[in-house]
């Protein structure tokens, strides 16, 4: 009898230890699940709603207005800052592309360049004439420069403070083919052209101290009168700081030679290529190679390049403070984990899980970097506003630019709460209830 009860009491506690190992694993398993029986014999915790995570996570920032105020400051100043530069650098260039839109990129200028011996070249007189003949030429005029003759305010002021302004002689057509207009007053005409008036650009009239037409001013030692203000002009702006006479005018008073300097050539939509390729030849058929010809459209769109090269530096400068601030937000929620132990022990406690205690500090620090983004993105459109309104350039903010700075806030919030949040979950409820 006796041999026979041992194999039975080794196989009940065989059959109790596999029924203990099959209920520890069904114990784990339910842990990990959130179903079924716990080993105190109560029900999984209930499981967090998304609504019920964004309030767990807000509660922790209402309790430190302050502190969540100055480390969302830090992600609002890094985001302002990216969004303001890209918003500049596309209003600045909204604004070159209206300017182009009005003023056309057909716009060719011809000039004269340097001679065999390395001597200031000169174009014929006739020069003008034998450009605006060209097939694909819808308008040509010139301007020539008086080299020796300066404007001045009144005949009482030094020779040497000329104030930097050109004098130059200007044909009647030369408004159609650039596209000036006048702030104030009129262009020469067919009579004015042939007298003592003259008409100053924007910036010689400001040089001048002159708002209006009327008045006269000491030019070439003699008196002209003011008839009209240019507006400034993008694609012709050694216009803005030159006074312009009649071409008749300058050279009966001024002793101008007829030679133009500056032929200004409005091809047609398509030929632009074909007419630069062939100006210098017909400007001057007997000396092309001392001619030169250009495309100031190229020189607005070369500016444009380099505020594109400008915009890169300052992003980066950008995305630095956004660095900067994301460390804000990690060191700000670092300190919510030390502070906050007696909490997390509590809740560990009443049940909730290492998941939901790591999901509320990524909630509380994703939410503290969209506080911050989304100030940053107001705050980078307020920017962009006041400074295009000031220029007087269109408000113009990418979408996109908008977007991103969110959609960076998101990312660095999660990186920054990462670990916090990692470590916060680590705490044993006895340890963390422990903490005086």
């Amino acid at each position: 009898m006796r041999r026979l009860g041992r194999p039975r009491a080794d196989t009940a506690r065989q059959v109790d230890t596999a029924q203990q190992s099959d209920t520890a694993r069904q114990s784990d398993m339910a842990q990990q699940s959130g179903t079924g029986p716990w080993p105190d014999g109560g029900d999984a915790p209930a499981r967090l709603g998304p609504r019920d995570v964004l309030r767990v996570g807000a509660a922790g920032l209402r309790a430190r207005p302050m502190r969540v105020f100055l480390s969302a400051l830090g992600i609002a100043i890094g985001i302002a800052a990216m969004i303001g530069v890209v918003g500049i650098s596309t209003s600045s260039r909204a604004q070159l592309q209206a300017t182009l839109d009005r003023l056309g990129t057909n716009l060719l200028t011809v000039g004269p360049g340097r001679d065999f011996f390395g001597d200031d070249a000169k174009l014929p007189e006739e020069s003008v004439g034998m450009v605006t003949r060209m097939a694909d030429v819808t308008s040509a005029s010139a301007t020539g420069k008086l080299a020796e003759t300066h404007v001045y305010r009144n005949d009482r002021i030094p020779e040497a403070e000329s104030g930097g302004i050109t004098v130059l002689a200007a044909r009647l057509d030369l408004p159609r083919t650039i596209g000036l207009t006048t702030a104030a007053g009129t262009w020469l005409n067919a009579g004015t052209a042939r007298y003592p008036a003259v008409v100053l650009g924007s910036a010689s009239a400001e040089r001048l101290g002159i708002a209006a037409p009327g008045v006269q001013v000491w030019l070439g030692s003699r008196w002209f009168t003011v008839v009209g203000i240019l507006n400034p002009n993008g694609l012709a702006p050694e216009l803005d700081s030159a006074a312009l006479v009649g071409w008749e005018a300058a050279a009966s008073q001024l002793g101008f030679d007829g030679h133009p300097t500056t032929i200004y050539t409005r091809a047609r939509k398509g030929a632009v290529d074909r007419v630069r390729e062939l100006l210098a030849a017909t400007a001057s058929p007997r000396s092309p190679n001392e001619v030169q010809v250009s495309r100031p459209s190229d020189a607005l769109a070369a500016e444009n390049a380099t505020n594109r090269a400008f915009t890169g530096l300052l992003l980066g400068l950008g995305g630095v403070a956004l660095l900067v601030g994301g460390v804000g937000v990690a060191n700000t929620m670092v300190i919510s984990v030390l502070e906050r132990r007696a909490e997390i022990g509590l809740r560990r406690s009443l049940g909730a899980t290492r998941g939901q205690i790591r999901l509320q500090f990524l909630t509380e620090s994703q939410l503290l970097a969209a506080l911050g983004g989304v100030g940053g993105v107001a705050l980078g459109i307020v920017v962009t506003a006041v400074f295009a309104v000031a220029r007087g350039w269109p408000t113009v903010v990418p979408p996109w630019a908008m977007a991103g700075g969110i959609l960076a806030t998101l990312v660095i919030g999660a990186v920054a709460g990462l670990y916090p949040a990692i470590r916060a979950a680590r705490l044993a409820p006895t340890e963390a209830l422990a903490t005086p």
